[in-house]
């Protein structure tokens, strides 16, 4: 197995692969809260449910 960091691949789209996964995962919370869904994920093995908060309301003008 390869122990050499992931940002120093040689190639680049693994190396790039990082920054893609975060990206996705913020996009997952924005609709998440837009919608009012929960998002499922796993730690340690096991299942959570993080439920966003919902979207500010607008302040009346």
């Amino acid at each position: 197995m390869n122990k050499q960091p992931i940002e120093q691949a040689r190639d680049r789209d693994l190396r790039l692969s990082q920054r893609a996964l975060r990206r996705a995962a913020q996009r997952a919370h924005e609709l998440a809260k837009t919608t009012g869904t929960a998002i499922v994920v796993s730690r340690d093995g096991a299942i959570e449910y993080l439920t966003p908060k919902p979207p500010d309301a607008p302040t009346p003008g």
